[in-house]
């Protein structure tokens, strides 16, 4: 038993003593340069999203109010855009994508409404859009504060 635990230690450490001299530029292919080639190349031809604001305030409301704005989202990358979800950091906060993708170039309204019933004081709520892009995922916000109802 003790002579195959030296044995084993033995073989461990000539392993490890050769597999140390390859430096890890020599491990790399062309295969492996092409690839990686080839994903960044791929990575500029996705759609890209540009916000018209990243932030829009609705100053100062009252509670009840029920709000709305729009956001324009305008793809500036190479493919068509997909936006499959659109959700608000709570209820109270409903975004209404476009169904359609939105062509190279091309923009599109995000229509968001926020309810502020309920919601006194300052409120900050944040839309999250799923999408193609390289992120999968892009946010903006909307804020406002909000004068309670008389008692």
């Amino acid at each position: 038993m003790l002579k195959k635990t030296i044995s084993l230690a033995v073989l461990a450490l000539a392993l490890t003593t050769v597999s140390c001299k390859e430096s890890a530029a020599d491990l790399i292919t062309e295969q492996d340069l092409k690839v990686v080639a080839d994903e960044a190349q791929a990575a500029t031809l996705l759609p890209k999203i540009s916000l018209d604001k990243e932030v829009h305030d609705f100053g100062i409301i009252n509670e009840g109010d029920v709000v709305e704005t729009e956001f324009i989202v305008t793809n500036s990358g190479q493919s068509p855009l997909l936006i499959s979800d659109a959700k608000g950091s709570c209820g109270c906060t409903v975004p209404s994508p476009p169904k359609e993708p939105i062509a190279p170039g091309e923009s599109a309204p995000i229509m968001v409404k926020f309810n502020s019933s309920g919601k006194p004081g300052n409120q900050s709520k944040t839309v999250t859009l799923t999408t193609n892009t390289e992120n999968g995922a892009e946010k903006f916000e909307i804020k406002a504060t909000v004068t309670p109802k008389a008692q």
